[in-house]
């Protein structure tokens, strides 16, 4: 009897740690989706050296052990870069998380010719990321990127000029909540 309560426990909370709830989002190339459900722990501009090697907006979401853990594309194109970084497991929220942590990175190109840089970082008790993306592969905004087992943080990286919907501090849902659109600010 106790073995069956531990075990139906064990299954309860990986099924609910686990989930992936469908979230169907109308595509817009103009706007971009949060990638995962979180909260916004930084928002500034920063110099993107991996790839876009230009200045960006970074907006940063931290996934607490209570958040859906599936990461999605916040943007429909193509994929043009595609790599794994092996490295240490900082608490996520720490600032330079997203430069020494274990994390993945994910370039999307739109129809329009604007790069939008996913970075999926690893934690403390996060230490294994799944992504699904593959160079030269059409996204759709919305569709499953991948997952990061036991939560963490995702930086998005936004060309500079892109109209920001969202404030520090401010809990968003990954499909749900409109983080930014695309066209430039006048």
């Amino acid at each position: 009897m106790t073995l069956t309560i531990i075990g139906c426990s064990i299954f309860s909370f990986m099924s609910y740690f686990f989930r992936n709830p469908k979230r169907k989002v109308p595509v817009n190339n103009n706007v971009v989706y949060a990638p995962a459900d979180g909260k916004i722990v930084a928002l500034e501009e920063v110099f993107e050296n991996e790839y876009l090697n230009v200045k960006c907006i970074k907006v940063s979401i931290f996934m607490s052990m209570l958040n859906v853990h599936v990461n999605r594309y916040p943007i429909s194109g193509v994929i043009k870069y595609s790599k794994y970084h092996p490295g240490r497991y900082f608490i996520a929220y720490y600032p330079k998380a997203s430069e020494f942590n274990e994390h993945h990175s994910t370039v999307i190109e739109t129809p329009e010719g604007k790069s939008v840089l996913v970075k999926q970082i690893a934690g403390i008790i996060a230490r294994r990321i799944v992504c699904y993306a593959n160079i030269g592969k059409e996204t759709v905004q919305g569709e499953d990127l991948g997952f990061i087992k036991f939560g963490s943080r995702v930086d998005l990286f936004l060309p500079l000029g892109t109209s920001i919907a969202i404030e520090k501090g401010e809990k968003v849902k990954g499909n749900n909540t409109i983080v930014a659109f695309l066209d430039m600010k006048d």
